[in-house]
């Protein structure tokens, strides 16, 4: 997790709550009287269970409850002799996002006109804000079909649902100093370990609980699955072809692009985000080579967009806690194995991040779009948004 002056407000105030606990105690610890000592003790160790509370709540709370993390935005748009930054979102259904915007609890306008959340979406006369220096696009297709496109504004609220893009959007653009392209490129119900599969994918066998050994293919191969030792009967899916048609899909913005950022000329490929897992975790196959696929992700993506410097931020699903031994759980592990934090992947310190989304969640599974609700979408945005802006800074 990555510390914003908000976190460090909240240690601040706890720390000095600990500095004036500890005077009366190094007094009573020099006072002649056992009993004394011994009452300052346990009265300490009361006080310290209450300070280690606090510091679980700093650590789990998301940071939007109650507080304003982002300045609104200015309205300026952002310095068009600077190349767009873009950041390309990646994943199935939940990235796409089912977030509620109008309704009553667990909507985003309650959210924001009741609870106070997220103060930044709106101005003072409760409108929608919009951000002049970043761009949402998004653009989706089933496999390597036509492009549809659902997004194509400044970054503001609008239509019925929304995903993950206004947290990290928010994020990504207060930070960053120059204009800004959040691409999402998706759809829903697509497997890591076979729609979604990068060229380079490598075939693997697994052997399911009956003892029945299958075959999983590799990039373009076909179908799903077979029992070893049988003849596979292609079908018109092949394994890579929905990452095929994502990455076609997002190259055409790019390639398009004053059509999608008026005004630009020029763009880098600046960070990666991934929120998926939710088909994997339904295979005990799939889950468990998922470390290897995500791997081979980050790798292939910033090859296929030449990028071998952007940033790569996944989220676990938001049902999953840290522990679970289910097909979640190994979703879960991978992800944070990846992280460059764990020290796993040596190449990946500094530039790829995992969000644990069970602490934001506000209940729900990724199978039932956490029941539409807006804030799960927005907590678990601005995480991924804050740690992506933590890998920038780290690598300043």
């Amino acid at each position: 997790m990555y510390f914003t002056e908000n976190y460090i407000s909240r240690f601040t105030s706890i720390t000095l709550y600990l500095s004036i606990l500890f005077q009366p105690y190094t007094a009573n610890a020099d006072h002649d009287s056992n009993r004394h000592k011994e009452e300052a003790n346990m009265s300490f160790m009361k006080h310290l269970t209450i300070i280690k509370a606090l510091l679980v709540l700093t650590l789990t709370l998301p940071v939007s409850a109650g507080e304003k993390t982002l300045p609104d935005p200015d309205g300026k748009p952002a310095d068009l002799s600077k190349p767009v930054q873009v950041y390309i979102l990646l994943g199935q259904s939940n990235m796409l996002g089912a977030g509620k915007i109008k309704g009553g609890d667990g909507s985003l306008g309650h959210a924001v006109k009741e609870k106070n959340l997220y103060p930044y979406l709106v101005d003072k006369a409760g409108n929608w804000t919009e951000r002049k220096d970043v761009r949402n696009v998004r653009v989706m297709g089933s496999g390597t079909g036509g492009m549809r496109g659902f997004n194509n504004e400044w970054m503001t609220i609008k239509g019925g649902k929304i995903g993950p893009e206004f947290g990290i959007g928010h994020h990504v653009g207060t930070a960053v100093d120059a204009p800004v392209l959040i691409l999402k490129s998706c759809i829903g119900n697509r497997a890591l370990g076979w729609d979604l599969l990068p060229p380079g994918g490598e075939s693997f066998e697994f052997t399911d609980k009956k003892g029945v050994t299958w075959v999983h293919p590799g990039y373009k191969g076909s179908p799903e699955r077979w029992v070893k030792g049988t003849e596979p009967k292609k079908i018109k899916w092949y394994a890579g072809m929905q990452y095929d048609g994502d990455i076609a899909r997002a190259k055409k913005v790019l390639a398009e692009l004053d059509k999608y950022y008026p005004g630009a000329k020029r763009y880098e490929v600046a960070g990666f985000f991934w929120w998926q897992g939710d088909r994997d975790s339904r295979s005990a196959a799939l889950s468990g080579r998922y470390e290897k696929n995500l791997v081979h992700l980050i790798k292939q993506l910033r090859k296929d967009f030449n990028a071998p410097k952007a940033k790569f931020v996944c989220a676990s699903l938001g049902q999953t806690k840290k522990g679970s031994v289910d097909g979640g759980g190994k979703i879960l592990e991978a992800m944070l194995a990846v992280d460059g934090r764990s020290g796993k992947y040596a190449e990946f310190k500094g530039n790829v991040a995992a969000v644990y989304a069970h602490p934001l969640s506000k209940g729900g599974s990724s199978g039932g779009h956490y029941s539409g609700n807006a804030e799960t979408y927005m907590n678990v945005g601005e995480a991924m948004g804050r740690a992506m802006v933590g890998l920038l800074k780290s690598s300043k």
